[in-house]
């Protein structure tokens, strides 16, 4: 990165505005190197000549050949500009659109360089209106769908460009998809250099994500949106101005059967000086904006929760608040490994909310300290006298008679029972079977009386307190199934914040290895959202979800069972939510052991294999 005065003086305004830790960690984000170079990676997969040929060749074609009208605000725009943009409008291999100009500038250049324009090119398809007034964003935005005649309205800002696809890619996908209300694309930034116009910072979005966008506007550009939806919405928001977008987003998402997403580049935002994404500070106004459009959603569909503004701009926290006042059921597969179930149980009894109650899914320990302490935490050994580590010493006569008396199979499958000092219940069950965790845990929910499950690994230690409360906010939400959690390796590195189908071939967490404090490409680690998947290792779970899917598959003995719960419960409507603000440390597996022996080996592939039989139809739902 080349430093400049603007760019220092860009970082003291960020320094003051994040203070120094926050600081450094946002700069070893934007510093972090990319793995495959994004302007070279442009270069090779951007539609050609000969691609966009066929394109208009095909478009011909198409059974669903809607004018879109392409809306552009003007307010003294420079000329350079203005021409780049509707260039990139004539060259879309797409034709039957229209480019509406909605031009507030007081003088007439902007109307001089149009005119121009088409007397140059004989261009019939560009429509221009000069304002009277000055409206702002939003006013000067509706006068252009006035001027629109389409069945899709297109929004463009005035300075950014369209890649020359972006119609065809557009009306494709209205053609594959008919119910779609409302289309975007993945975008990136173009600034000027004196090599040209240089490509960079992509944001590639997933596809429709409810909770990405009620944590930031990630949507923004290229967005199409059909003409009566955009009626119904009534347009843009003067009193939003700023974050008139998001708003006008927000309010479209909530009236159409289906938001689509084109997985291609198809906008160019430029970057300068004055522009919002060079510089985020220089409109301020605009987040608190966004703030009240939020609030306003929520209120609209009828959805509790309070919305406050991240330290980074234009990112939102939303916090559902619990109804009621529902039981969980927290279960915990264990093998032994006493410090570790230790750690995890009384990270447990320093949360905030009370009513839960714990099952342990005890499977084939071999030291007699487990059982032991299974008995202390449900309170047995208090009651019988019997001798502990944290009580008085016991004769070999009573430890003998402690592991006749409890090792012994109940028909109930319960070892023990008790509650703990808070006066949770606690009870330890018996699966004598192979280590397989979805069986141990599917065994572990038949005793589980709560409304809500937690399926959590005994290596896990949570730092949030109020965990319960925040994964509930999240999981009562009709439309969520399962809730995540943000995972730490012990040396304060990420494990988990969120699964994607498809990495390394089968499916990956995302950003492992980043250091605690920074947030990944857009954030990403640190806001809500939905993803594919989410680990098993913690999480939660509705009941009716749960039963619905009739639980965890038990082919999968080891690997990849959450994510296959993930996709099913998926495929029954529900919403998979990572949920940033639920922090643990996650000392992977130590209970388990490494994959070290041929028979874990073979048992992976077998694994990998079976779930490789059935992904496709889990994804296509």
């Amino acid at each position: 990165m080349k430093i400049t005065p603007y760019r220092l003086k860009k970082g003291i305004r960020y320094l003051r505005h994040y203070g120094l830790h926050a600081f450094v960690n946002r700069l070893r984000d934007k510093l972090e190197p990319e793995d495959v170079p994004y302007g070279p990676w442009f270069e090779k997969y951007r539609a050609g000549s000969e691609t966009l040929a066929k394109q208009s060749a095909r478009e011909r074609q198409f059974s669903y050949r809607p004018l879109i009208s392409i809306v552009v605000p003007c307010y003294q725009t420079p000329e350079k500009y203005l021409t780049e943009m509707m260039d990139s409008v004539r060259a879309q291999s797409y034709g039957n659109w229209q480019l509406c100009l909605a031009d507030a500038t007081p003088a007439g250049d902007v109307e001089q360089v149009v005119q121009a324009y088409c007397r140059t090119y004989q261009e019939p398809r560009i429509h221009y209106r000069r304002l009277q007034e000055n409206k702002g964003i939003a006013g000067n935005t509706n006068e252009g769908i006035a001027l629109a005649e389409g069945a899709w309205i297109a929004l463009l800002d005035h300075d950014d460009l369209l890649a020359p696809e972006a119609l065809y890619e557009i009306v494709l996908l209205m053609n594959r998809e008919p119910e779609t209300g409302m289309i975007y694309s993945d975008e990136d930034q173009v600034e000027e250099t004196k090599q040209g116009l240089v490509h960079k910072k992509p944001h590639l979005k997933p596809d429709f994500s409810p909770d990405l966008l009620r944590s930031n506007n990630y949507i923004t550009h290229f967005l199409c949106v059909k003409r009566e939806i955009v009626e119904q919405a009534g347009g843009m928001r003067e009193e939003f101005d700023g974050a008139q977008d998001y708003d006008f987003i927000l309010r479209c998402t909530e009236l159409t059967a289906k938001v689509g997403h084109v997985p291609r580049i198809l906008y160019h935002w430029r970057v300068h000086s004055n522009s919002t994404a060079d510089n985020p500070l220089s409109k301020m106004y605009a987040y608190d904006a966004g703030q009240r459009a939020l609030q306003e959603h929520l209120e609209r569909v009828n959805q509790p929760g309070e919305v406050s503004q991240l330290p980074h701009f234009g990112f939102y926290r939303v916090k559902y608040p619990v109804v009621g006042a529902p039981l969980v059921s927290i279960l915990i597969p264990n093998k032994d490994q006493v410090e570790t179930l230790a750690r995890c149980i009384a990270s447990l009894q320093k949360s905030t909310w009370q009513n839960y109650e714990i099952i342990i899914i005890e499977n084939n320990s071999q030291q007699e300290e487990t059982f032991q302490y299974y008995r202390e935490l449900c309170g047995i050994c208090r009651q019988e006298g019997m001798g502990s580590k944290t009580g008085g010493a016991a004769t070999d006569t009573q430890e003998a008679a402690g592991r006749e008396a409890y090792h012994v199979k109940t028909p109930s499958g319960i070892y023990c029972e008790g509650k703990l000092s808070g006066g949770q219940h606690v009870t330890v069950t018996v699966w004598e079977g192979i280590f397989n965790y979805s069986a141990i845990n599917n065994f572990g929910a038949q005793h589980a009386r709560g409304e809500y499950y937690v399926l959590l690994n005994n290596d896990i230690e949570l730092i949030t307190e109020g965990w319960l409360e925040e994964m509930l906010g999240n999981c009562q939400r009709p439309e969520v199934g399962i809730v995540g959690a943000r995972l730490y390796y012990p040396d304060n590195t990420y494990q988990h914040a969120g699964i994607v189908v498809g990495i390394d071939g089968i499916a990956a967490n995302m950003f492992p290895g980043l250091r605690r404090g920074q947030e990944g490409y857009y954030h990403k680690a640190a806001i809500q959202l939905n993803y594919s998947a989410v680990t098993a290792a913690c999480l939660m779970v509705s009941r009716e979800a749960f039963e619905k899917v009739h639980g965890l598959e038990e082919q999968l003995l080891v690997a990849f069972n959450d994510v296959d719960f993930c996709l099913r419960v998926r495929r029954e409507g529900y919403l998979v939510v990572y949920d940033p603000y639920v922090e643990a440390y996650h000392y992977e597996s130590k209970s388990r052991g490494k994959e070290d022996t041929k028979e874990k080996v073979r048992r992976f592939g077998e694994e990998i294999e079976f779930f490789r039989t059935h992904i496709i139809i889990l994804i296509s739902h």
